[in-house]
């Protein structure tokens, strides 16, 4: 029987580089989480750390990506300072 795509290790390295591709073109740390979880992930199918069971495969990427997601904006995230907070309206002044 051949081998299921999500069971390949490149077809997640692909993956991982379209979604790459997706953040360049959508920034925003939006699509760079699930692309360095796609690219962990089939770093683990390839090296022989994971099976071919589709669940498992799933949580594991979910998993990379909310980690990968967490680091990504604690280290890029909104620095302090940077959100202006307007704390009165301009038409306060007139009566």
């Amino acid at each position: 029987m051949p081998d299921q795509i999500w069971s390949v290790w490149w077809a997640w390295i692909v993956l991982g580089f379209g979604l790459g591709v997706l953040e360049v073109l959508a920034p925003g740390f939006i699509f760079l989480g699930f692309a360095v979880g796609a690219v962990l992930t089939g770093v683990l199918v390839g090296i022989g750390v994971l099976g071919h069971s589709l669940p498992f495969l799933m949580l594991v990427f979910a998993l990379l990506s909310l980690a990968a997601w967490l680091v990504t904006r604690r280290l890029a995230g909104t620095r302090q300072g940077q959100v202006k907070v307007w704390d009165r309206d301009i038409n306060d002044d007139h009566p």
